[in-house]
């Protein structure tokens, strides 16, 4: 069974939808499973595993289903963390359980930053914190010759760049920035600009993800149990390497997961993971 929520706010009304028991009947906390800029439907085969619990997926502020009132477009941690404190009280149950993806985990980190007592565990998947790089400032380059590849040429242009960074091996050198564009065709993208310019992944709107400082004094200080976790594909690829180095900052190591980034996805984009095998390893993290 799954219901639809709105967390209406001055600046945004946000969406939810609770999956299987309510809140109070569940066995185990509510499971927030938090993406960043992916929307909840992005969740619906990794929720599909954990039937037996309270399952609560989101669409973050401006993105599918939550529609601002702000009149801004940027995506900012802080902000998103107060979205979901407000959808963890609506639920008022206690403090949740969090599975963070990506930008999501970025969230889920300003979470617990603000409010230690809302999340009884966070697992924080590949959080794609370049500043935590010994080659940050490279990082940050390379993240800009992808947003400039898409300001130029268009969507196909800057995904294909996204990739090209995301899949390089070890710390950006002078052999990275020396490469040709990437092509488009070479992923099966498309060539021409459809003019669009709104991406929330290939512009500016997300640069305060990758560009969040962590308050470690803070994180460490939380009641929260924190475990950072890195894809096995991922290997020396940008966010297996922030995975590391964040859990470094907070004084542990990373838990590798099956699969790659987006290892718990079933067909919702075409790009699958072993979300069987995924969402083992999360329970088993969780209940551990």
């Amino acid at each position: 069974m799954t219901t639809t929520h709105t967390l209406q706010t001055p600046e945004a009304d946000i969406v939810y939808d609770v999956h299987g028991p309510a809140p109070a009947e569940s066995p185990r906390p509510p499971l927030l499973m938090v993406g960043q800029p992916m929307e909840a439907a992005g969740f619906g085969t990794l929720a599909s595993h954990f039937p037996d619990r309270t399952v609560v997926t989101y669409d973050p502020r401006g993105l599918g289903r939550s529609v601002r009132k702000d009149g801004r477009e940027d995506h900012v941690p802080a902000v998103q963390a107060e979205d979901l404190h407000g959808v963890i009280q609506a639920l008022g149950v206690g403090a949740v359980e969090v599975f963070g993806s990506s930008g999501g985990a970025v969230a889920a980190l300003a979470l617990v930053t603000a409010h230690p007592g809302d999340v009884s565990t966070l697992v924080a998947h590949e959080p794609p914190l370049v500043g935590v790089l010994p080659d940050a400032a490279a990082a940050e380059r390379a993240g800009k010759a992808v947003r400039d590849a898409y300001q130029a040429r268009g969507f196909g242009a800057g995904m294909a760049a996204f990739i090209a960074m995301t899949s390089w091996q070890g710390e950006f050198t002078d052999e990275y920035f020396a490469r040709p564009p990437a092509d488009p065709a070479q992923f099966g993208l498309p060539a021409e600009d459809d003019g669009r310019r709104d991406d929330p992944l290939l512009t500016e709107r997300s640069l305060a993800v990758t560009t969040y400082r962590l308050d470690v004094d803070a994180l460490t200080a939380a009641p929260t149990r924190i475990v950072i976790a890195e894809a096995e594909e991922s290997k020396d690829a940008l966010t297996g390497r922030t995975a590391r180095a964040t859990a470094e900052r907070l004084g542990r190591q990373a838990t590798v997961f099956p699969s790659h980034h987006g290892g718990f996805l079933g067909g919702e984009f075409g790009y699958a993971g072993q979300p069987e095998a995924f969402a083992r390893k999360l329970r088993e993290v969780l209940e551990g």
